[in-house]
């Protein structure tokens, strides 16, 4: 698809029809033109070109004058037309909140969960709750998925939006967040990957989400299970924070400790 009809799929996007647009883009080109020149160079049907002028003139796209040689089009600056849009959009958006919030039934609870299937669809929308977060995100993250976020991450640490936690990889970019111990181990221990992610202690995400699109997360805004998810970052970071504070010989004691814990709590 070229560019030219790329453009009208889009301004037909932003509320015109495909002659409205045809006739304002071909105005940016030729101007000032009469109906019967605009008709046969934009390929707005001649019985239909006075009627979409009217439109967009009404739309005040489109400005007429009259001239000893008849009526002459003029467009609406793209800069102006811009201009116009944002401002109607932003209009129909704010009316759009209004009224659907108090439309809105919250239930007695308030709290809800829900289930989102497939990578693509969980990565979407986890860059709409971290591109909208205001002061602190929370994960436990893997350097693959990471990856896929990297984007929405420093758009939110650029904002001042601050990250903890923890990151299981090597090649860790998020300066507060703590880099997994004994990564070989785990990589070899884990046949999926999963990830959590808060969002100012209001709404968070977890679950499997190395298996593609057959992968699964829940969202949830219930601060009992965010609780949760807190405590168990805060545990690994704990536990991980330790380890890296001792010696070496301290260090394989200890491993050798939590390792006997782990491997009598899984009965192996």
């Amino acid at each position: 698809m070229d560019n030219q009809l790329i453009l009208i799929e889009e301004m037909k996007q932003l509320g015109l029809n495909l002659y409205e647009a045809k006739a304002y883009l071909k105005l940016l080109e030729e101007w000032p033109i009469n109906g019967y020149t605009l008709s046969k160079n934009s390929g707005v049907p001649r019985s239909r070109v006075y009627e979409v002028l009217s439109s967009l003139i009404k739309k005040q796209l489109v400005f007429e004058k009259n001239t000893e040689n008849g009526v002459i089009y003029y467009p609406l600056e793209p800069d102006m037309l811009i201009k116009k849009l944002k401002k109607n959009y932003e209009n129909i958006i704010d009316h759009v909140e209004k009224e659907t919030t108090h439309l809105f039934v919250q239930s007695k609870e308030q709290y809800d969960s829900k289930v989102i299937s497939g990578r693509n669809n969980i990565f979407e929308f986890i860059k709409l709750l971290i591109d909208n977060a205001d002061t602190r995100i929370d994960v436990s993250i893997w350097e693959e998925e990471y990856s896929d976020l990297e984007h929405s991450f420093k758009n939110a640490v650029e904002r001042g939006v601050m990250i903890k936690g923890i990151y299981f990889g090597y090649n860790n970019a998020l300066n507060d967040v703590t880099t997994h111990r004994r990564l070989e181990t785990y990589l070899d221990e884990k046949e999926e990957r999963y990830i959590i992610i808060i969002i100012d202690q209001k709404e968070a995400i977890t679950g499997i989400i190395s298996r593609q699109e057959k992968s699964q997360v829940t969202w949830t805004n219930d601060y009992g299970v965010i609780d949760i998810m807190e405590d168990y970052i805060v545990h690994d970071l704990m536990v991980n924070e330790y380890s890296n504070s001792l010696s070496e010989k301290e260090r394989e004691k200890y491993e050798a400790a939590t390792d006997k814990v782990r491997r009598k709590y899984f009965n192996d």
